[in-house]
């Protein structure tokens, strides 16, 4: 059976009764449901208590130095997982048995399965928000909120780097990088929360900024402005119109493939124009945030996006000519603990070379709260 880690940094608990019915849920379909906890102390205990026996309730790695939080949970969570295959998932993914089989099948031949997320309730602002997966989903593919990875490969990797904003990104291309196998199941739909509206506000920029990381769409999205300002001061009404057409028509193309209509409602397609003037709007925004040292995360600021699939396989090269050269100075060993596999980049990735963290019972009284953003 799959492992399942869940980094999660909680500022409250109105959600807990609804999650720790869900890890019970959960707990029929893996073998280990691995908990990294970074909220504060109070929170912390109280999530102990509820999740006694349930789950490994452990705190972030204090050594992992990751400027964006969730990341640290993630490394320090597969530090304790077991499994060969582990699905990694936000607080707000809702996995059942089948998609977990699935997952757990698919990982026999890739070293990375990619889902597809949907919202469980519609509000306005998961159909707006809906729109940005749609036109995802006519390109390619969307990024979800939940992976299934090969544990085995993640550690020979090294894990992935921890000062980026993009970590779902950093992750698919860090595991490209080191010539791993990424799938794609468009059809593999897997339910998320749908987030209130002060925070959906709250992360336009914050995702704007993703695209920081991929220069085509950004390339696309920067002249929308100011060509839409163009035409209308020139009173050029024809093309605006026929751009938030073509904007629905895509939206409604990746919400028809691969069954998508029985998860996605007609109307989140309508809001693609208006998703589309969000992100133009948005990303200036970023690029202003970019010339001032990053967007805010935090109570900090990040400057990276994520790194290029280039410079990461310049690094997995790098990487691979000192374990090999290591290899051979200790005898040839092929031994995880003999490669001690190389970081990526100073100082937030630590790979998966440290001693492993300490478990956590839910039953052990746990150390103060470290300040890991998430």
């Amino acid at each position: 059976m799959m492992d399942y880690v869940l980094p999660l940094r909680w500022e409250d608990d109105r959600g807990l009764g609804e999650l720790t019915a869900y890890l019970r849920a959960l707990a029929r379909h893996v073998r280990e449901i691995i908990v990294v906890d970074g909220s504060p102390p109070p929170l912390y205990e109280r999530h102990a208590a509820a999740w006694r026996g349930l789950v490994t309730h452990a705190r972030p790695d204090p050594g992992l130095r990751c400027a964006n939080g969730k990341v640290a949970g993630v490394l320090t969570g597969m530090r304790l997982a077991r499994a060969r295959h582990v699905v990694i998932a936000d607080d707000d993914v809702r996995h059942d048995g089948d998609t977990l089989a699935r997952i757990d099948a698919l990982l026999e031949t890739a070293e990375l399965v990619r889902p597809q997320n949907h919202f469980t309730e519609l509000p306005w602002h998961a159909r707006w928000d809906t729109a940005r997966t749609l036109l995802n989903r006519s390109a390619g593919a969307d990024y979800p909120g939940t992976f299934g990875v090969r544990r085995a490969f993640f550690e020979r990797m090294g894990g992935y780097d921890g000062d980026v904003l993009f970590e779902n990104l950093e992750l698919i291309r860090t595991v490209r990088a080191h010539g791993g196998r990424e799938l794609r199941p468009l059809d593999l739909y897997v339910p998320r929360l749908p987030p209130d509206a002060a925070r959906f506000w709250n992360q336009r920029v914050r995702q704007a900024y993703d695209d920081l990381a991929q220069p085509a769409r950004l390339a696309l999205f920067l002249p929308v402005l100011p060509a839409l300002a163009w035409c209308l001061w020139r009173r050029r009404y024809v093309p605006p119109l026929a751009g938030a057409a073509l904007a629905v028509a895509l939206a409604e193309a990746g919400r028809r493939r691969a069954g998508g209509r029985r998860v996605f409602p007609a109307t989140s397609a309508l809001f693609a124009p208006v998703w589309v003037l969000e992100r133009a709007t948005c990303c200036w925004l970023a690029a202003g945030a970019a010339l001032r040292g990053g967007v805010p995360y935090a109570g900090r600021r990040l400057r990276r996006a994520a790194h290029s699939l280039r410079w990461l396989r310049r690094a997995a090269r790098s990487q691979a000519e000192r374990t090999s050269a290591e290899r051979h100075q200790s005898g040839g060993s092929g031994s995880l603990g003999a490669r001690k596999p190389a970081t990526l980049c100073e100082p937030s990735q630590n790979g998966l070379t440290a001693e492993r963290p300490h478990r956590h019972s839910a039953t052990v009284e746990r150390p103060a709260g470290i300040g890991t953003p998430s």
